[in-house]
């Protein structure tokens, strides 16, 4: 089957937040989408009630057979050119509590390399495919954050890994996969409910712009124009003084 042109996605992490409006928003777009979480009856709801959703899986993406998961819902579709990660958690842990700290890391770090590279041998196996791997980040990843040193953590280490999939396709000679690391801002979600961060976006914006440069496929995205000015002068802030700084 040749998919080089055909728009079929695949959004891990479709339950709640960012993946629920994108996966919303690129069946709008004309896309095929799949959507795949732990939550099976929001999953199956959407499939029912979205025209352009077309398939679901219940997917934990700490699961040791979650590859084995995510491979079945690609078979369901009959091939993917997108695969969509934007399953995430993460708290506020001033007190360091061991469970947080360590759910965030099973979750971001190992869930999200457990998957994507899942993702990217699909695509290396398909080079008839153009493929690519959308994942989202976060301004978090710039500065480790006092506040959130799990959460912040993962973030970059999921920037890191991205990158390195990158160079990974040029050591390999690999000419179908795209690699996209989204750094959104603070997102009005269940993920930051409750927080006084400042300069809040609403998801379904955030949704739209993401989906808009993926369709480009761009390699790097930061949501939105504030925090890209942001983002930049918090990278000229010296260690010496950052680690000093009161950030909550």
């Amino acid at each position: 089957m040749d998919l080089g042109n055909n728009k079929s996605a695949i959004v891990m992490g479709a339950t709640s937040g960012i993946g629920y409006e994108v996966a919303k928003v690129l069946a709008q777009h004309g896309w095929r989408v799949a959507v795949a979480g732990r939550r099976e009856s929001i999953l199956a709801a959407m499939t029912a009630k979205t025209d352009g959703i077309v398939a679901y899986e219940v997917i934990d993406v700490t699961a040791p057979h979650a590859a084995e998961s995510l491979r079945r819902l690609i078979d369901k579709m009959g091939g993917i050119s997108l695969y969509f990660h934007s399953s995430g958690i993460g708290y506020q842990n001033t007190q360091l509590d061991a469970e947080r700290e360590l759910s965030t890391i099973s979750t971001n770090c190992l869930g999200m390399a457990r998957l994507v590279g899942e993702a990217f041998r699909y695509f290396e196996t398909h080079p008839e495919t153009d493929g690519q791997i959308a994942v989202i980040s976060s301004i978090a990843r710039t500065k480790g954050l006092g506040a959130a040193p799990a959460y912040s953590a993962s973030k970059r280490f999921t920037s890191h890994y991205l990158e390195s999939l990158c160079q990974l396709t040029a050591i390999k000679g690999i000419r179908n996969i795209h690699i996209t690391d989204i750094r959104p801002g603070f997102v009005k979600t269940p993920l930051i409910e409750g927080s006084r961060f400042p300069m809040q976006l609403d998801a379904a914006e955030v949704a739209a712009c993401i989906v808009r440069a993926v369709e480009r496929k761009r390699s790097v995205i930061t949501v939105n124009w504030l925090y890209r000015l942001l983002v930049f002068f918090w990278q000229l802030i010296p260690r010496c003084l950052w680690v000093r700084m009161k950030v909550r």
